[in-house]
């Protein structure tokens, strides 16, 4: 389909503007519209400025569902007042392209086409390599949108004879002033309905949508023409209201107050305490009420060197893995991960002998026992005039076993305390091993000095 003014773009099809679902009729129209995508589109950002300029290039963006994609790429047709032409990744096949790309070629010397192509990662290998000359010789300015990282799913020519930019959920806050704008729209949005939501609704689809602005105007969509009027004329979208509309119960959890803090705080015990069945109850708990899975991963690398430490090393390494794995994947398929690192965590060995060893350590220190650096551990390069500086250092290596007795510390203390819980029950038979070693050295050397 070819058209040739954006405006009149009103209802895709033939469909009334009337008819169109919310979120269709509530897409922004000029740049200050957009919610969210600041990072992008912010005043002075890279992308606000070559579309201010109208020296828009071939660009691809990517993302979650819902965060403005397809929005931006409309905002962009209307401010540079190109033609503008849609192809879908899913519906397109070659001949459409073609006809498409050779239309604009022969409208090249005019106001320039941009062809926007959502889900552009279906289109396989062939099909993107249509493109490739008529981006390359600016027939057409390429807007390419998918939810995939183009990096690994579209051809590399594509990508770098384009700009790529990762968008990210729209926050909260920014939805629900979305939410609040298509309420008080009487043109496009809700306006003319009389519609009454209740802070706590609004709230509850905005975290419940999990950063898809498409998905919360769709439940408050339905929450407004399901409702009917009451006997003041209003319709009354309450929480129970929403919570029927998005299908997802409102948990006793906030965020920023007592639930979250009760809810992780049981988490942990229950991983500290050897119940994988109770974590994963309290870890579904916090995922289905919206938690950032992200505050989940940094509490189980904290929990795996706090509560588990050298009983089971591999704990931590699955840890920051597993927090690694949750930044590059995302929700919702992160569950798992977390899941999985969780119930690693919950059944290894426990031993908080590390966490108790630097606990002791720095209360030495904040009583007042700071220790100078015995001469012959410090550093030789640093003050290379001392000629006597790292005098006697004695060079593990050298020994058998890799192991010779000297002083580390000017005082005998023992700090780490070695648990037989796990993989430290073999730590603390390699450290009674050395003890008796030290001994025996020092009793062939002549020495009535303790071992170090």
């Amino acid at each position: 389909m070819e058209t040739d003014d954006f405006f009149e773009l009103a209802a895709d099809d033939g469909v009334p503007t009337g008819r169109q679902p919310l979120a269709a009729r509530m897409r922004p129209r000029t740049m200050d519209d957009i919610v969210g995508q600041a990072h992008i589109i912010g005043p002075g950002k890279l992308l606000r400025r070559v579309i201010d300029a109208d020296r828009l290039s071939s660009i691809i963006l990517y993302g979650p569902p819902g965060c403005g994609k397809t929005s931006i790429a409309e905002v962009i047709a209307r401010t540079t007042r190109r033609h503008f032409q849609r192809a879908s990744g899913v519906l397109s096949n070659v001949a459409t392209l073609r006809t498409i790309l050779e239309t604009a070629r022969k409208m090249a010397g005019g106001r320039g086409t941009i062809l926007f192509i959502d889900e552009i990662h279906r289109f396989n290998k062939a099909q993107q390599d249509v493109l490739l000359p008529y981006v390359e010789d600016g027939s057409i300015t390429l807007i390419g949108a998918t939810t995939h990282n183009p990096q690994m799913f579209v051809n590399t020519p594509l990508t770098s004879r384009s700009l790529v930019f990762e968008l990210k959920p729209v926050a909260e806050s920014d939805i629900l002033a979305l939410l609040r704008r298509a309420l008080a729209d009487a043109e496009h949005g809700l306006g003319g309905l009389d519609v009454r939501a209740e802070d706590e609704a609004l709230a509850h689809i905005a975290m419940i949508c999990e950063g898809d602005a498409r998905k919360a105007l769709n439940a408050l969509e339905v929450a407004a023409l399901s409702t009917p009027a009451a006997e003041d004329g209003l319709r009354h979208i309450t929480a129970q209201v929403a919570q029927e509309c998005v299908q997802r119960k409102i948990l006793d959890y906030d965020r920023d107050e007592e639930g979250h803090y009760n809810t992780i705080s049981a988490y942990i015990k229950s991983i500290r305490g050897s119940d994988p069945h109770a974590a994963i109850y309290w870890l579904a708990k916090m995922l289905v009420a919206g938690e950032d899975p992200r505050f989940i991963a940094r509490r189980l690398v904290i929990s795996a060197s706090e509560d588990i430490g050298n009983a089971d090393p591999r704990a931590l390494s699955i840890a920051v893995a597993a927090m690694q794995a949750v930044e590059f994947i995302g929700m919702p398929e992160a569950r798992l991960t977390l899941a999985q690192a969780t119930t690693y965590l919950a059944t290894a060995p426990k031993s908080n002998a590390s966490y108790l060893a630097v606990g002791e350590a720095e209360a030495d220190i904040n009583v007042g026992r700071v220790m100078e650096v015995p001469e012959h551990l410090r550093n030789v390069h640093v003050k290379a005039v001392d000629k006597d500086l790292g005098e006697g250092y004695k060079y593990p290596h050298d020994f058998e076993g890799h192991h010779v007795a000297q002083d580390y510390i000017p005082v005998s203390k023992i700090y780490y305390k070695p648990t037989n819980q796990g993989y430290e029950e073999t730590i603390a038979k390699r450290m009674t091993a050395w003890r008796e070693s030290a001994k025996r050295y020092l009793r062939s050397a002549g020495s009535s000095d303790g071992a170090p």
